[in-house]
């Protein structure tokens, strides 16, 4: 009976952070100037007629009250039916069906380079805590939490790309080719560089954090007799302290995916990356609010399922330490 009560409180805070989320987003773009009518005849509007814009909006209830509006657009989505991408000529599910694998790819890459890295970092600067190691990887660290996505992505183009010739300069596989011919290899040779852009974004946040938990561990009382055991080294570090200091950057990481979202608006659009993060600079850009809605939806699911996995992580971790107390 637990488990249902759970489950039914999950998916009404889902439901509850979906309608407020929309609604804000739906109320911003109200008041935007980007009209739906011209967005959607584009090149045609001079041969239109004025007297087709309110046949138009009565068609589409844009002439409906704003509470209408958006009750018509959330009952529909809740049913699965997200509307019509006017940019790409298509429904908006299948829009992001399309271009949510290669946006999984890269965000699921990016994740897991920020979390190594981070935690290697994070190892070592604790390990050497208060010594030269730790003092660059702290330096290090604070400037890779400071420096914008796209401003990474650029230096990477340029130094790689243009300057070496090391990596492919966009895309997510070669020009001429698709999903379905590119390689393996091809696929990771595009993906290399938007990976370490976006992976370094979350990167200092995760050294930072784990820095300091293994500080806070190497100080306890359970190192001190590993110790007088005789363990030492590199050894201890991993068998004891990672184990205890990995479980909160976890926590962290889980936590940043809606930040490695944000980034991937900009890494995406930099790299020509055919993924979610350029559809919706492009449907901001072009004013396909359809699309723009539907992306915002899938963006707070995915956000609200790694909270949901962040916190889940919180409470083992406090009930552990109550256990052990």
């Amino acid at each position: 009976m637990s488990v249902i009560r759970q489950s039914a409180g999950f998916f009404l805070r889902l439901l509850c952070l979906l309608l407020v989320t929309t609604a804000g987003v739906f109320i911003l773009l109200s008041f935007s100037p980007i009209d739906p009518i011209k967005a959607y005849i584009g090149s045609d509007l001079l041969n239109v007629p004025p007297e087709q814009y309110p046949l138009i909006a009565a068609r589409w209830g844009i002439d409906q009250p704003l509470w209408m509006r958006f009750w018509l657009w959330f009952s529909q989505i809740i049913q699965g039916d997200f509307g019509y991408s006017m940019l790409y000529n298509m429904p908006v599910i299948d829009v992001i069906r399309e271009r949510a694998g290669p946006s999984f790819i890269l965000l699921f890459s990016a994740w897991m380079f920020s979390g190594v890295i981070g935690v290697v970092m994070g190892l070592v600067a604790g390990r050497y805590l208060n010594r030269w190691p730790d003092r660059i990887i702290s330096t290090l660290s604070y400037l890779l939490a400071s420096l914008p996505t796209f401003w990474v992505g650029l230096l990477l183009l340029s130094l790689f790309s243009v300057t070496l010739h090391w990596a492919p300069i966009c895309c997510a596989w070669p020009m001429g080719s698709s999903a379905e011919t590119a390689t393996l290899s091809q696929r990771f040779s595009h993906l290399i560089l938007p990976m370490i852009a976006l992976g370094l974004l979350g990167t200092g946040n995760i050294a930072l954090h784990t820095r300091a938990k293994v500080a806070e561990v190497m100080g306890s009382e359970f190192i001190h007799f590993a110790k007088a055991q005789g363990d030492k080294g590199w050894a201890m570090m991993l068998f004891h302290v990672l184990r205890h200091a990995i479980t909160p950057a976890l926590c962290l990481q889980f936590a940043s995916i809606g930040e490695l979202l944000g980034g991937s608006l900009l890494a995406e659009k930099v790299f020509a990356y055919p993924g979610l993060g350029q559809a919706t600079v492009d449907a901001g850009l072009r004013g396909d609010i359809p699309l723009l809605m539907g992306i915002v939806v899938f963006s707070t699911i995915l956000i609200f399922f790694g909270n949901s996995i962040s916190n889940g992580l919180l409470r083992r971790i406090n009930k552990g330490i109550l256990r052990d107390s």
